[in-house]
């Protein structure tokens, strides 16, 4: 295990972390901090092996990247396009535009709302309508 720092957003050291593996983004219980305020993971760090956190309006974002994207039908849509992208299994599809980047081999998403639990190493599954129409891993 290779405990670290737990730093807010201006890099405030709040306390220390048993390892970033240990935690998950948007997670606010087990952090073990003195705050009056609830505290949220909101992203990890690795490079400084840090666990960053703040409150819950500094929680989310509008756009997340997504590689390895496999295309249902076989071929990268040819442009930006409106969809409903899911980032959870249990999460409702949110509203966002899909650009395709580097053939279509990776997108960015660009969302309406600021979201919340967006987590590298998870799906983002884009959909038109009902129908699914391609999905990569969130980096």
């Amino acid at each position: 295990m290779l405990s670290g720092e737990i730093v807010d957003l201006r890099g405030t050291v709040v306390g220390r972390h048993n390892g970033l593996a240990e935690y998950t983004i948007g997670q606010r219980k087990g952090l073990r901090l003195v705050s009056t305020v609830p505290m949220y993971v909101l992203r990890k760090d690795i490079g400084a092996n840090a666990l960053v956190v703040g409150t819950a309006g500094e929680l989310g974002v509008n756009k997340l990247t997504a590689g390895g994207v496999n295309w249902i039908a076989g071929r990268a849509m040819p442009a930006a396009f409106a969809a409903e992208v899911k980032t959870r299994y249990t999460a409702r599809a949110q509203s966002a535009e899909v650009t395709p980047i580097e053939n279509g081999n990776r997108v960015q998403v660009d969302f309406e709302q600021k979201q919340r639990d967006i987590t590298p190493g998870q799906a983002a599954v884009f959909y038109m309508e009902d129908l699914v129409v391609g999905g990569g891993i969130i980096e």
